[in-house]
């Protein structure tokens, strides 16, 4: 017996296509179209029209599609186009509140591990760092597949919402990394290429340029702060409790969150008031989400719908 492929309806269709087609032209008008954008379309469109379970997923994952979209969007008009780029005050904040002394010189915690630094310590950093987007995406995709769609839709959601709020974050207050200090000092120099900082010292251990490529597709140099590294896990954290994941879930999170925080520190990526702003915004958006939006009747109509359609 031959399985027919319940095809989406004719509105669905074309809101698809015409969704897809504006984001190609405005891409490639604005920012010029790389293979990564005619890849995601083309998985798009493929996951879409494959069936009904696909055609669910490929709704499911908007949330991580407009994140993704909209961080590369921001190439459109840089952030400090908008506001001046701190240098100088950030390093300066972070070195009353947390300098350490080093050779009865006072610096900053990174411009310390900028010197000082560990082979075991940059393995480890660069293994905590490769988890930063992988593991929160890949716990939705186990709430998804397990049927826990509602808790799904949430942590998406949230996923979304603590990214725009840091996007937010980043046009109010541009600000330089503290590898951007080491290398440049306090002059702000506008098109700053990214840069591995301290990561590159598992790029050299491995022989590879994991961290490399990466970086060397960074949308914007001057969006330190908050630190959006260590706020995701915060949010898969909070949906593992919430979810009432294994205990062994909850932990290794837990390693990989505390991990990823302080190879933010070590690789010289971020400052610790980067850190705690990064986890204050994941907070802020959880709180945000689950007690303000989700008491505003038409919000929860929107979800309760989007729930029903993916469930």
């Amino acid at each position: 017996m031959i399985k027919t492929i319940q095809m989406p309806s004719k509105k669905e269709t074309l809101t698809v296509i015409v969704i897809m087609a504006l984001f190609l032209l405005l891409t490639a008008a604005c920012i010029g179209l790389r293979s990564e954008h005619l890849l995601m379309a083309a998985l798009y469109l493929v996951l879409f029209f494959a069936g009904l379970p696909t055609r669910k997923l490929a709704v499911a994952l908007l949330p991580f599609a407009i994140f993704g979209i909209s961080y590369d969007w921001m190439r459109i008009c840089p952030n400090y186009e908008v506001n001046p780029i701190d240098v100088a005050g950030l390093y300066n904040l972070e070195k009353s509140l947390f300098g350490v002394m080093d050779n009865g010189v006072l610096v900053t915690p990174c411009e310390y591990f900028a010197v000082h630094h560990w082979a075991v310590a940059d393995v480890f950093a660069g293994i905590f760092y490769l988890c930063w987007v992988p593991v929160p995406i890949l716990f939705g995709l186990c709430l998804y597949f397990k049927k826990e769609r509602k808790t799904y839709l949430r942590f998406a959601l949230v996923f979304l919402f603590v990214n725009l709020i840091g996007f937010a974050g980043y046009y109010i207050h541009p600000a330089a990394p503290p590898w951007y200090v080491i290398n440049y000092g306090f002059e702000p120099i506008l098109n700053t290429p990214g840069n591995v900082a301290g990561l590159g010292r598992f790029d050299e251990i491995f022989g590879v340029t994991i961290f490399d490529s990466i970086y060397g597709r960074n949308a914007n140099v001057f969006a330190a702060v908050p630190s959006l590294h260590a706020a995701y896990m915060v949010v898969a954290l909070v949906y593992a409790i919430i979810g009432k994941c294994r205990w062994y879930v909850i932990a290794l999170f837990s390693v990989i969150m505390a991990g990823i925080w302080g190879t933010a520190i070590y690789s010289c990526h971020h400052y610790i008031i980067d850190v705690l702003l990064g986890i204050s915004c994941a907070l802020l958006g959880w709180l945000l989400f689950e007690y303000g939006l989700m008491k505003i009747r038409g919000f929860r109509n929107f979800f309760d719908r989007y729930y029903q359609y993916i469930k």
